[in-house]
């Protein structure tokens, strides 16, 4: 047996907890035991709560699927979206498309966007951004998109895009974001909290962050 944290096999036995011996690991400093009552302490439930997350299930349809609390599910999303890098993409002259897709945080009554960018061949999204549509809150994302010395940026008809993007890269017309477009339908498909008709939106910021990471990152 090796640690549950950190996969050491340098630990010492420290005590009892309800009847179950406990263990402490010295490189990790933690402890640990060799077996749990909890459900959410077993092994692959994480990766079951991921999938679960991009299948469109609730918060609290998880919890009923993998009989654990709501409170658990949503620490679990937080702890896996902080391991999960930002992709380093660095193919220049490419072509990306921007869009902004609306949500709600706290209550229905106050109005969110995520504002992204894909490339066009692969789909990949590059970076993301929730809040308010301002030149301020859209610039760093726009930049870093201009890092990359884009070929072409396909946007929809949002007043900012023309003072933050060069007019000889930026390309506006009727059918210039369909991919990103198609992006947002699966996104309401696959994500509980985006759909349009539904009771199920984000509590605090921080967890529609985590969950948007896990969903195009993870």
């Amino acid at each position: 047996m090796n640690c549950s944290k950190c996969n050491s096999s340098n630990y010492i036995k420290k005590g009892l907890r309800n009847n179950k011996q406990r263990f402490y690991c010295k490189d990790c400093k933690k402890y640990f035991q060799s077996s749990y009552s909890y459900k959410a302490y077993k092994a692959g439930i994480n990766s079951l709560l991921v999938s679960l997350l991009k299948e469109g299930c609730s918060v609290r349809g998880i919890s009923r699927v993998l009989k654990i609390s709501k409170d658990t599910v949503l620490s679990r999303i937080l702890k896996i979206s902080k391991q999960i890098k930002n992709p380093y993409f660095n193919k220049f002259g490419c072509k990306f498309e921007i869009d902004e897709i609306w949500s709600f945080i706290g209550n229905k009554t106050n109005v969110t966007w995520i504002t992204y960018v894909i490339e066009r061949e692969s789909k990949n999204v590059i970076d993301f951004f929730v809040g308010k549509k301002t030149k301020k809150t859209i610039r760093p994302l726009i930049h870093k998109v201009l890092l990359l010395e884009p070929n072409r940026i396909y946007t929809d008809k949002l007043n900012i895009y023309p003072s933050l993007i060069p007019k000889e890269i930026r390309i506006q017309f009727q059918y210039c974001t369909n991919k990103i477009e198609r992006m947002n339908l699966t996104l309401r498909t696959h994500i509980k909290r985006l759909s349009r008709k539904t009771i199920c939106f984000s509590r605090d910021k921080k967890y529609l962050e985590a969950h948007l990471r896990i969903y195009f990152w993870g």
